[in-house]
């Protein structure tokens, strides 16, 4: 009696899934994915089978075989749904171009516990309301405040790795700059050198612990459910971790608080807020921009935390990617490290007066280094730190007769996308020149977004861009990168950013002169 009753309970369910699978396959969605190339769709499975049990550097590999075997953008068919993989500039433009379609997908919301709902994950109104508020942080005037700290925190870095050159040890580039991209966000962005607090190392600790529990939960389908990924007590560790963080950040958040409270007092109205975004005295951070918001009851206590949180999190990772790539880079390269060492040595010389003290660049200064710059766009295309980002449809896609139905998951990967041999031929060659001005303005503005593009385009890429222009200008002045890992040889995993599972390692030589 009872196995028949477990028959009937699983005869029923594979005629449900049956069902369901034939009435997907009647709709928009699954007649735009037969037009797409992609695996095998299984009955009811689809594309399911192809993700499952993939550990994060086998995910990775796994959507550059896809591109590869494609050569064009793909799809996937899971849950009944279509899922369209986008690594050609046709499709990308139709996404990144629109106003329509800037929802982000629901990987991000596995990001809400550290971020909230800040301006990377928000939509709609709350979004536009968000980047109104913190576009004067990344306003032109603002940059040279962050370039002190920028020019600072590259001294120190240059203080640190001297030993390496001294002794000639290998450096290894993931532990020191992604340090160094940490305090600097941590200043820039909240106004405070983080070794000047007790808790410091305690959140640079768990700030990674929560950035890697929130990759395995991104990269498993299995814990998309909040309801599973509770009841299998993924909640539990994440909550405790997350504490640390943001009690440093609230406690931040307060003694800047009653610092504006105080500046406010001893000015008043616009002399106030001027002073806070332009004043000479004092150093200027991004959670300034927020607190005058709060002010204006533009935002409140919890929205400012999200907001911090948000740039804390996102702003040392990924800069912290790009610098490290092109150290990478320039250390094999060393015919470009010595085209750039010699373009920062000449405006080192312009700059220093008679008496041959230096004195430090100004932002201005620092756009005058044009092969410095198109090295970094190179590295950037050939390794953008966020190689991958998501977007669910707005209404309904149309790619050249293809119609993709509302709430279509359109994943863009950067990284292939940077790869496209119709727009870079010979892709993987190391190519500056890619970025001549002559040359960059006959490709499609679209295939080339290592920042994104269009409306939810990175809000802080000019700050960004002065970040890696200013550490790499102080590094190569004091040293020569020699190459000890080779492109070929680096593994790649899957991650919230482009991150090697290897160590990435580079000599260091001094330079006799310096300026």
């Amino acid at each position: 009696m009872l196995l028949a009753i477990l028959v009937f309970v699983l005869g029923s369910c594979i005629t449900v899934l049956l069902i369901r699978d034939y009435q997907s396959k009647r709709t928009d969605g699954y007649r735009a994915a037969q037009l797409y190339p992609g695996g095998m769709m299984i009955p009811v499975f689809g594309n399911l089978l192809e993700l499952l049990f993939k550990n994060p550097v086998q995910t990775f590999r796994y959507a550059r075989e896809n591109a590869l075997r494609y050569g064009a953008s793909y799809r996937q068919w899971i849950d009944g749904k279509v899922i369209l993989n986008i690594i050609r500039t046709r499709e990308a433009e139709k996404i990144l171009s629109s106003t329509q379609h800037t929802r982000k997908s629901i990987l991000y919301k596995f990001l809400h516990p550290l971020m909230g709902d800040g301006l990377l994950c928000s939509k709609g109104t709350k979004w536009q309301q968000r980047r109104r508020i913190l576009t004067p942080a990344f306003h032109f005037n603002i940059l040279p405040k962050f370039l002190v700290i920028f020019q600072e925190e590259s001294e120190k870095l240059v203080h640190q790795l001297g030993p390496f050159a001294d002794g000639a040890r290998d450096v290894v580039l993931q532990s020191v700059v992604t340090s160094f991209a940490l305090h600097t966000i941590c200043e820039t962005a909240m106004g405070v050198k983080l070794d000047a607090y007790n808790e410091a190392d305690e959140y640079k600790k768990k700030v990674y612990e929560v950035g890697e529990m929130l990759v395995h939960r991104t990269m498993s389908p299995w814990l998309y459910s909040d309801r599973i990924y509770n009841l299998l007590g993924y909640d539990g560790p994440l909550a405790e971790s997350l504490k640390p963080i943001h009690h440093f950040t609230r406690s931040i958040i307060h003694q800047r608080r009653q610092d504006f409270q105080e500046n406010q007092q001893a000015t008043d109205g616009v002399a106030a807020e001027e002073n806070i975004y332009f004043g000479n005295k004092q150093r200027y951070a991004m959670l300034d921009t927020l607190l005058a918001a709060e002010a204006k009851q533009q935002i409140d206590e919890e929205g400012i935390r999200e907001e911090v949180d948000t740039f804390m999190f996102e702003g040392h990772d990924t800069t912290a990617a790009a610098i490290m790539f092109t150290i990478l880079l320039l250390a094999n390269e060393p015919d470009a490290q010595e085209h750039c060492y010699a373009e920062v040595k000449d405006l080192l010389e312009r700059l220093s007066p008679e008496d041959g003290k230096n004195i430090r660049p100004s932002v201005q200064d620092y756009q005058g280094l044009p092969y410095l710059d198109r090295v970094i766009k190179e590295s950037l295309r050939l390794y953008p730190p966020v190689a991958f980002i998501s977007r669910t449809t707005t209404g309904q896609l149309v790619v050249d007769g293809a119609s993709f139905p509302h709430n279509t998951i359109s994943h863009i990967h950067i990284f292939d996308l940077h790869r496209d041999p119709e727009q870079f031929p010979d892709p993987e060659r190391f190519d500056p020149d890619r970025f001549l001005p002559e040359v960059a303005e006959k490709r499609n503005p679209y295939a080339y977004v290592p920042f994104s593009a269009g409306p939810r385009n990175c809000i802080g890429q000019k700050f960004a861009m002065l970040e890696i222009k200013t550490v790499l200008m102080c590094l190569l002045q004091h040293f020569r990168f020699k190459p000890i890992t080779k492109r070929e040889e680096i593994v790649f995993m899957a991650d919230l950013v482009l991150r090697a599972k290897t160590p990435l390692k580079v000599g260091l030589e001094r330079r006799s002169a310096q300026k």
